[in-house]
């Protein structure tokens, strides 16, 4: 019998190596070397993803402190987590805005069981990066970005060798992160075809009126129109 995805998943994880030389003051965000995030990390994949379906993938750009660098989940911060999760956790009850909108997508989809049989949010890079204690995205410094495309590259293989489907897949962040991975996309030959969304940071911050708007452009995408 072949692996599930979930212990694929975990895995990946497992075996996900820190970066070497970075710019100075750039601190990695590596939250599922703790062992306690790694064990909820593990009870998610095993809740969602024990199994052998094959799935498509959305990429954000790289986990933040707040929601992922919590919990090692990405996009799933410990509110999230346990409300429309329900999986209990030591994390506390704190929240943050890409996770709220991104569960208020996953549950006019269908809740989490549909939404993640179907799909896998991961990260064009799966570890995240912090400089003077504020978060930082991977495109945020050139050298930084430079430094770091390989691993990119290298994860973004490991990930698609577990089976994920190829003929498209969702960028979340529609301009640097989308203009990052399309250049990749482009010279590896990864997806048929990228779907850039506006990123829910962005939409909750400064197009919080439009929000309903935003949900549905995204749950046109995860149905595929």
């Amino acid at each position: 019998m072949s692996a599930t995805l979930a212990s694929k998943l975990i895995q990946f994880y497992q075996t996900l190596l820190p970066l070497g030389q970075l710019p100075a003051g750039t601190k990695i965000l590596f939250p599922q070397k703790n062992k306690e995030v790694m064990l909820v990390v593990k009870n998610f994949f095993d809740k969602y993803y024990n199994d052998n379906n094959v799935r498509r993938l959305l990429f954000g750009i790289n986990p933040g402190r707040f929601g992922g660098g919590i919990t090692g989940i990405n996009f799933t911060a410990p509110r999230q987590l346990r409300n429309n999760c329900n999986i209990d956790h030591p994390f506390g009850n704190s929240s943050e805005l890409s996770a709220e909108f991104i569960y208020e997508v996953i549950e006019q989809y269908g809740g989490p069981e549909k939404f993640y049989n179907g799909y896998y949010i991961s990260a064009v890079c799966p570890l995240g990066f912090t400089k003077n204690g504020i978060n930082m995205n991977y495109y945020d410094d050139r050298k930084l970005q430079l430094a770091i495309t390989s691993f990119i590259v290298d994860n973004i293989k490991v990930q698609l060798s577990m089976g994920f489907k190829t003929d498209r897949c969702i960028c979340i962040g529609g301009e640097k992160n989308f203009k990052f991975l399309a250049a990749l996309n482009k010279e590896y030959d990864f997806f048929r075809e990228i779907i850039p969304l506006p990123h829910p940071r962005f939409i909750l911050q400064y197009r919080r009126k439009q929000k309903d708007v935003y949900i549905k452009q995204y749950l046109a995408a995860l149905i595929g129109e």
